[in-house]
């Protein structure tokens, strides 16, 4: 199932961790006063007291969510090893906290702008919460699963073996023996140089073509299952494909597409909510110069590409690039 947006992934991630940047104002705010016995949700249990900071069962939870632990509606036990160690880092961070507060660090521009900055992100988050996932019912998530259903049903999905070769005449060799008969496994797993496959006789499951790389989908289009195509070049090496078999694309149960639908949903909510909060709104940048000229520091993370796809049958090591 392949769901295509162009929502900006740096934004898509600050709204993902919504519940860490609210834990870590409540976690600033430590030490500050008494803290109430009065659950914050219905429900909800006291788990831990750091002198008078009350940690509730809740707190907990936002913060393994925020940690890609659980999902959002997922239960987390209380006498799980999983909510004992995420409680425990909590402590950790109240105690931190309580020590910065102590040291009057709380007090410092520095603090004040961190802080003011995560009351802001807070506040836009909740601003998501409130507006766009608000919007997004059953109705809206069956509709997207409907369509992407009769998308699917005229895809094809080809399954494939690879035998990789470090260079040219090693993968006419590898044609010869394939031509005397061998079986395409076995020369996999004797001569293949991708570990990822070769141990597997070259499986590389079933996939559709425009999730495949550039070389691959190319070499494979059109031909027939039983067909030995190659051998073609690839960045990772030459390689020789065996086209084991070919059939409609089975798209997932509507419970497997919901958590990627309700992501797609989301981000689609957002982007048109900034267009309109964009569009009434006064913003200069002051900026001069070529942004496309500027260096970007080597630890900086790279765009990511804009569909929103569904995680394809992990691929051998020496084809992911083409």
């Amino acid at each position: 199932m392949r769901l295509s947006t162009p929502f900006a992934p740096a934004l898509a991630t600050r709204v993902l961790i919504a519940a860490c940047l609210a834990l870590s104002l409540g976690v600033a705010a430590c030490g500050k006063g008494p803290g109430s016995d009065r659950p914050p949700e219905p429900g909800d249990r006291a788990v831990a007291r750091v002198q008078d900071q009350t940690i509730w069962a809740s707190d907990v939870k936002r913060e393994a969510v925020a940690q890609g632990l659980v999902g959002e509606g997922e239960p987390l036990d209380v006498t799980s090893d999983l909510f004992r160690r995420v409680l425990d880092e909590v402590i950790d961070q109240k105690l931190l906290a309580a020590e910065a507060g102590r040291r009057g660090l709380d007090n410092s521009a520095l603090a004040q702008r961190r802080l003011e900055a995560t009351r802001e992100r807070i506040l836009g988050d909740m601003l998501v919460e409130t507006v766009v996932n608000g919007t997004i019912s059953d109705r809206a998530v069956e509709t997207i699963y409907q369509e992407q259903v009769r998308l699917a049903q005229t895809s094809e999905e080809v399954r494939v073996r690879l035998i990789l070769s470090r260079s040219r005449p090693e993968a006419d060799a590898v044609i010869g023996i394939l031509a005397q008969g061998s079986a395409f496994e076995a020369v996999a797993a004797e001569s293949s140089i991708d570990d990822a496959t070769r141990y597997s006789g070259g499986d590389l499951g079933y996939r559709t073509l425009d999730v495949m790389p550039e070389a691959y989908a190319n070499a494979l289009r059109g031909k027939p299952a039983g067909s030995t195509v190659g051998p073609f070049q690839t960045e990772g090496g030459w390689a020789v494909l065996r086209v084991e078999d070919r059939r409609r694309e089975t798209p997932p149960t509507l419970e497997q597409a919901r958590p990627q639908i309700v992501r797609y949903l989301t981000y689609e909510g957002v982007r048109q909510l900034l267009e309109q909060l964009r569009g009434k709104a006064k913003v200069d940048v002051l900026l001069e110069g070529d942004p496309t000229r500027s260096q970007e520091p080597a630890s900086a993370p790279r765009p990511a590409a804009a569909p929103v796809t569904a995680p394809p049958a992990p691929a051998p090591a020496a084809a992911k690039k083409s």
